[in-house]
C-alpha cells in the first residue's frame, strides 16, 4: 500500500513552504556538532560555507515533519526575545535557525549559581517573549514552554524557541495531544484543566501555567516534582498541589515576594483566574528594574536592543568619575540629570554603538532630550542595529520627543538594519498619532523593509484600521507585494480576518484576484482561515471562485479542509464545482473526509459531489476517513452510498484500513454495509490478517462473527493465526484457536447428523 497521510495532503496545501529560504546539506561545513538530543530530533551546531556564520539545525522525526508546514508563518514572529528562524533544510528534514552559544536554560540552571538580578531579568525576558506571541493576530500559542526551549546568548539573555510547532488541531483528540506532550517530557508544565474531561482546546492560559513552573525553576534552580513519577504528578496537579515555595533560597530580596505572588496567580487551578502576559509584563519589568544588572564590558556601558515597547536602557557606572548619569534617568530625576549632564557624557559611546541620546530618548522626558541635543548630540546617530533616536522614541510612543527630534532634523525615512523605518514601527504598534506625525513630516508611506513589507502591510496584518486610513490617502498604489510570500496588503488582511480593513482596501481599488507567489488569492486565504464575512465580501467584489493556487487548490478545497460548511455553501451557490480536483486529484470531499468534517461531507454530497472520486493512488474519500479514524465522516459517506468495496491502487479497501487502524465502530459500520470481509490486497492480506497484526481483539471478534475466512494465507504463506503468534498477541491467538475448535465441532456435529 502507498500510504497517504494528512501530512502529505498538508504539504500540498502549504505549497508556500517553497517561499522560505531552503538550504541544501552541501551549503554547510561537514563538521556537524550535536549539541542536544531530544525525543523528536537532534540539534546540531553547523556553519554555512559561504558566510561562515554559525547556525543551529534542528532535525525533525517523521512524526514531527508536519511542524515544518507552520514554519512559514512562525518565521515572521521576530523579536529580540525569540530565536530567529532562517529557513528549512529538506535533507535531512530540519529547521535552520539562530545559534545560541550558551545552550538552554535547562542545562544552565543545575550548573550555575545565578544572582537574583539575573533571575529576575530572565523571568522578565520570558514574559516579554510570551506577551509578543500572544499579542500576534491571530494569537500564537507556545504550548511547549519549558527550560529546554528557553535559549541563552553569551550574556545569558533569553530567547524562546519551538513556539507554535505544536497545535491542538493536528491531534485527533485531547488524549493524543497530552500523550504527545508527555512524550516530550512536558508533563510538569501541563495545566490541570488539560487532564479533565473538558474537550476544549488549550487557550493562552495554558502557556501562563507553563510559565509559572518555569518561574519556579528559575527562582529555585531546582526541578519541579523531582523523583515523582508521571501518574503522581498528574494526581498532584489535578488536586491543586504545586511545587513548594519553601525551595526559594533564604537570601531572596524583598521584591521576590511580589514575584512569588505573580507566580502563584499564574498557576491558579482555575484558568480564568490566571493573568494574561500583557498584564504581567510591566509588573515584572518594574521588579526587574529594581534589581537591574549593570551590564558592562571593558568599561563600556551597554543597553538592550529596543523593540516593542522596550525597557529603559540599562547604563552602568565606571565610565566616568562622576556619579552614573543613568541613575538620574532611572529615578526619573530629570532636573538633576539636566543639571549634571555634560558634553563628555554626550560624546560617550556605549555597547552596540548606542549614544546617550538613544538612552535619553528611551527615558520619555522631552526636556532631557532637548538638553542632550543642545550639548551637541547627533540627532541621526545610529546603534549597531541601525536604530536612530527617532525609532526609539517611536517605539516608546513618546510623541513629544518624536516631534522634537523631527524639528531638530531627524531623518524621517532612515531604516534600521532590516530597513524598518520609524513609520514601520508606528504602523506595527498601531500608533495613529505617531503615524500622522511622521507622515506630516514627510515620511514615505510606501517605504519598504528588506522583505518589501510596507507600513500598510503591517497595519493590515495587525488590524489597525486607523493606521490604514491614515496611510491610504498618501499611497498611489495599494497592491504592492512583499517579497517573502508575494502578498498584497489585501491578502494579508484577509488571511488575518480584518474585514473593515479589507473593505477600505477594496474601496481604494485593491485587486481582489491578485495572486501571491504560490498563486493563492485573497479568497484562498480567507476561505482557508475560515473568515466567512471576508469570503462574502470578496465574492461581492469580483473574486474568482474557480481560481486555483499553484497546487491546484481552490477556495472550496481549503474551506472543506477546514470544515467551514457555511463558506462551502456560499462558494457552491456561486457555481463552484463540487468535484474540482487538485493536482493530486483530491476533491473537496476528500479533504473534508480526511479531517473528519462530516457536516461538510454531507453538504458536498447534497450538492452533487462524487462519493467515490479517485484521488492520488486511487484513494476515495472513504479510504481517507477510514485511514484517519474519522468515524462520523465514514458513517455519512456510507449512509450516502459510498462503495465500501472499492480498492485503492494497492488493493486496500476501506475495511482493510479500518482494521489496520483498529477503528472498531467503523469496522462494524462497514460490515453492515456489505463490506467484503475476505477481500485481499496486493500482499494477499485480508482484514483479519491486519487486525491480527494490530492485536485488536474486538475487531477480530467482529470479523469472525461475520464469517471471515481465517484460513486464508497472504503472499508470505501466513494465516492470521500465524501472524498473531509471531506478534505474540496471546488474546488474538486464543480467539482464533477457539474459533478453530468451534468450527471443527460444528463440522463434526453436522457430519454425525448425516
Amino acid at each position: 500500500m502507498t500510504e497517504t497521510s494528512s501530512s502529505q495532503i498538508g504539504t500540498v496545501r502549504y505549497g508556500n513552504l517553497e517561499r522560505l529560504n531552503y538550504f541544501r546539506k552541501e551549503e554547510f561545513e561537514v563538521d556537524w556538532v550535536k549539541v542536544a538530543e531530544r525525543t523528536f530530533g537532534c540539534v546540531y551546531k553547523v556553519k554555512l560555507k559561504l558566510k561562515q556564520e554559525k547556525c543551529a539545525i534542528k532535525t525533525l522525526s517523521s512524526r514531527d515533519y508536519r511542524s515544518m508546514l507552520r514554519v512559514s508563518e512562525i518565521a515572521k514572529a521576530k523579536l529580540k526575545y525569540l530565536v530567529s528562524i532562517y529557513g528549512l533544510c529538506k535533507d535531512p528534514p530540519a529547521v535552520v535557525m539562530e545559534y545560541m552559544n550558551r545552550g538552554s536554560l535547562n542545562n544552565l540552571l543545575p550548573t550555575h549559581v545565578l544572582t537574583w538580578p539575573k533571575k529576575f531579568q530572565m523571568v522578565h525576558e520570558v514574559t516579554r517573549g510570551m506577551d509578543f506571541l500572544h499579542s500576534m493576530k491571530p494569537h500564537l500559542l507556545h504550548l511547549n514552554l519549558k527550560p529546554a526551549n528557553i535559549l541563552l546568548d553569551d550574556r545569558l539573555h533569553v530567547k524562546l524557541s519551538d513556539f507554535g510547532l505544536i497545535t491542538w488541531e493536528e491531534t485527533s483528540g485531547k488524549m493524543t495531544f497530552i500523550e504527545h506532550l508527555a512524550a516530550r517530557g512536558n508533563i510538569s508544565y501541563i495545566p490541570p484543566e488539560a487532564f479533565t474531561q473538558n474537550p476544549e482546546p488549550p487557550t493562552a492560559k495554558y502557556d501562563v501555567y507553563s510559565f509559572s513552573i518555569v518561574m519556579w525553576e528559575i527562582l529555585t534552580q531546582n526541578r519541579p516534582y523531582q523523583g515523582v513519577n508521571m501518574t503522581e504528578i498528574l494526581i498532584r496537579v489535578t488536586s491543586g498541589k504545586r511545587p513548594g515555595v519553601e525551595k526559594i533560597p533564604d537570601d531572596k530580596p524583598p521584591e521576590c515576594e511580589e514575584m512569588l505572588a505573580i507566580m502563584q496567580q499564574c498557576w491558579h487551578q482555575e484558568s480564568s483566574q490566571r493573568p494574561a502576559f500583557s498584564d504581567m509584563v510591566w509588573k515584572i519589568e518594574a521588579l526587574s528594574d529594581v534589581l537591574k544588572l549593570p551590564d558592562m564590558i571593558s568599561g563600556r556601558e551597554t543597553k538592550k536592543s529596543l523593540r516593542c515597547k522596550p525597557p529603559l536602557p540599562a547604563l552602568s557606572r565606571g565610565v566616568s568619575s562622576s556619579p552614573s548619569i543613568y541613575s538620574y534617568l532611572k529615578r526619573k530625576d530629570f532636573e538633576t540629570f539636566k543639571h549634571v549632564v555634560t558634553k563628555e557624557h554626550v560624546s560617550m559611546v556605549f555597547k552596540d554603538n548606542n549614544s546617550l541620546l538613544h538612552h535619553t530618548a528611551a527615558s520619555g522626558d522631552a526636556e532631557s532630550v532637548r538638553t542632550v541635543l543642545d550639548l551637541g548630540a547627533s540627532v541621526n546617530c545610529q546603534s549597531s542595529k541601525g536604530y536612530s533616536p527617532l525609532i526609539i522614541a517611536t517605539l516608546q510612543k513618546s510623541h513629544d520627543i518624536c516631534a522634537l527630534l523631527i524639528e531638530r532634523g531627524a531623518a524621517i525615512n532612515h531604516g534600521d538594519k532590516d530597513l524598518w523605518t520609524a513609520l514601520h514601527f508606528a504602523a506595527q504598534g498601531g500608533d495613529d498619532r505617531a503615524v500622522r506625525l511622521l507622515l506630516d513630516a514627510g515620511a514615505s508611506a510606501d517605504v519598504k523593509d528588506k522583505d518589501s513589507w510596507t507600513p500598510l502591510h503591517l497595519a493590515s496584518q495587525n488590524g489597525y484600521e486607523g493606521v490604514v486610513r491614515l496611510l491610504l490617502p498618501r499611497l498611489e498604489a495599494v497592491d504592492k507585494q512583499e517579497a517573502c510570500d508575494g502578498r498584497t496588503p489585501l491578502q494579508v488582511a484577509c488571511m488575518y480576518g480584518h474585514l473593515r480593513i479589507a473593505k477600505l482596501l477594496l474601496a481604494r481599488g485593491a485587486y481582489a484576484n491578485a495572486a501571491d507567489s504560490g498563486q493563492a488569492t485573497a479568497l484562498h486565504l480567507a476561505a482557508g482561515e475560515g473568515h466567512f464575512r471576508l469570503v462574502r465580501l470578496l465574492l461581492s467584489s469580483g473574486a474568482c471562485t474557480n481560481c486555483v493556487d499553484g497546487c491546484g487548490y481552490s477556495a472550496l478545497h481549503l474551506a472543506a479542509r477546514r470544515g467551514c460548511t457555511g463558506i462551502c455553501r456560499l462558494l457552491l451557490s456561486r457555481g463552484e464545482d463540487p468535484d474540482i480536483q487538485t493536482h493530486q486529484g483530491w476533491t473537496p470531499m476528500h479533504l473534508a473526509a480526511l479531517k473528519g468534517h462530516h457536516d461538510t461531507v454531507l453538504l458536498l454530497e447534497e450538492r452533487g459531489g462524487m462519493l467515490d472520486a479517485r484521488g492520488e493512488n486511487g484513494w476515495t474519500p472513504l479510504h481517507l476517513a477510514c485511514h484517519h479514524g474519522r468515524e462520523e465522516a465514514a458513517a455519512v459517506l456510507l449512509t450516502a452510498g459510498a462503495d465500501p468495496n472499492l480498492a485503492e491502487n494497492s488493493g486496500w479497501t476501506a475495511l482493510h484500513l479500518a482494521c489496520h487502524n483498529g477503528t472498531f465502530p467503523t469496522v462494524l459500520r462497514l460490515i453492515s454495509h456489505q463490506a467484503d470481509v475476505n477481500a485481499q490486497n496486493d500482499s494477499q492480506n485480508t482484514p483479519l490478517h491486519l487486525a491480527a497484526h494490530a492485536g485488536n481483539a474486538p475487531v477480530v471478534k467482529a470479523l469472525l462473527m461475520n464469517h471471515t475466512n481465517r484460513d486464508r494465507v497472504n503472499s508470505k504463506g501466513l494465516t492470521a493465526l500465524a501472524i498473531a503468534q509471531q506478534c505474540q498477541h496471546e488474546e488474538i491467538v486464543q480467539l482464533l484457536n477457539i474459533s478453530d475448535i468451534a468450527e471443527r465441532d460444528i463440522t463434526k456435529a453436522a457430519h454425525n447428523d448425516r
